[in-house]
């Protein structure tokens, strides 16, 4: 009867991992299948970020959160490789940005330095709990908060695609979790 019990148990915790990863995973839609995207003003450290005003630069958008332990510092270490790896020519026509899915916490001059200590040219950004939401509606991603622990910490599921916006301000690609500075730098250049 234990044993039962004990498999049981390794088949439901099985189940619950494999609910989490899918949720986290993204795969690689086909572009006929891409969420609208589209343009959207949220908030930097020195004032409003229009995207609009990024036409003519491939956009990297990042959906994460500062104190995210393990999954944004390898996405946002995986695009700062990526910038390095593009000539300066290049670098200048691409702009990588973080969205915070977290803006109770991470407010925007520690977004700031957050962003800036993995590459010069990667942005933070973010906005009320409204704003965020409606951007994340945009390109279809999304986050859970978890339960506030008693030392008031608390994680966030969320997307972890980065998504290749082109010059003309369209989503037209996604780029899963794990994917190399290599593949970064191909997508982008696919759209320069």
């Amino acid at each position: 009867m234990k044993r039962h019990h004990f498999l049981f148990a390794i088949a439901a915790a099985l189940a619950i991992f494999l609910a989490a990863a899918l949720f986290l995973v993204d795969r690689e839609a086909p572009a006929s299948k891409l969420p609208a995207g589209g343009d959207f003003v949220l908030h930097a450290v020195d004032g409003p970020f229009d995207t609009k005003t990024l036409r003519g630069k491939v956009l990297l958008v990042y959906f994460g959160y500062t104190s995210c332990p393990d999954i944004c510092p390898t996405t946002l270490s995986t695009g700062a490789q990526a910038l390095r790896l593009l000539t300066a020519e290049e670098r200048a026509r691409v702009r990588m940005v973080m969205i915070s899915v977290d803006p109770e916490r991470d407010s925007l001059a520690h977004l700031a330095q957050y962003a800036t200590f993995f590459h010069p040219a990667l942005l933070g950004v973010s906005g009320s709990p409204e704003e965020v939401a409606a951007v994340l509606r945009q390109f279809g991603a999304n986050y859970r908060k978890g339960p506030v622990q008693p030392d008031g910490s608390y994680a966030i599921d969320h997307t972890t695609a980065t998504y290749v916006v082109d010059a003309e301000g369209k989503l037209v690609s996604t780029l899963n979790f794990g994917s190399t500075p290599e593949q970064v730098v191909a997508a982008v250049r696919q759209y320069l």
